[in-house]
């Protein structure tokens, strides 16, 4: 006849998942604040990049048409050929459609701009103008 052993029982007590859990929640509270916060500044540079690009692509279009696009004809002139134009050369993006900001709303275009030739610009994660870090204003000029 065979001798039945006692069985050992192991794993973590109650208490023991508590404290793991205890320093996991204190870890989350302390470095989620701060990823939060590059994640903000990460989309305000993509906003700028994408000005950038945008306004580069405006250029092109100049040469082409000799003007910039009316306020009235806006961004969608880079891909659909305006009504005015006879020497469209488009589309001008690689995309069909107009990108949106990083905070998925339209950009602002208003030519002839107070700025500048043409004013193109984002109002940030608020979409109010004015604002500071991730609700600034992001502009082309």
């Amino acid at each position: 006849m065979k001798q039945i052993k006692p069985l050992s029982e192991s794993g973590f007590t109650l208490l023991e998942l508590l404290v793991v859990l205890g320093i996991i929640a204190m870890l989350a509270g302390i470095v989620g604040p701060q990823v939060m916060k590059h994640m903000g500044e990460s989309k305000t540079k993509a906003a700028k990049v994408q000005i950038e690009d945008l306004a580069a692509t405006l250029d092109m279009y100049k040469l082409d048409v000799g003007s910039y696009p009316s306020s009235d004809e806006g961004l969608k002139a880079l891909i659909e050929t305006p009504d005015s134009s006879k020497r469209w050369n488009g589309p001008y993006l690689r995309k069909s459609k107009i990108p949106l900001d990083p905070w998925q709303q339209e950009y602002h275009y208003v030519s002839p701009g107070e700025h500048g030739k043409f004013d193109l610009y984002t109002f940030g994660a608020d979409n109010k103008e004015g604002g500071e870090g991730e609700d600034q204003d992001i502009v082309s000029w």
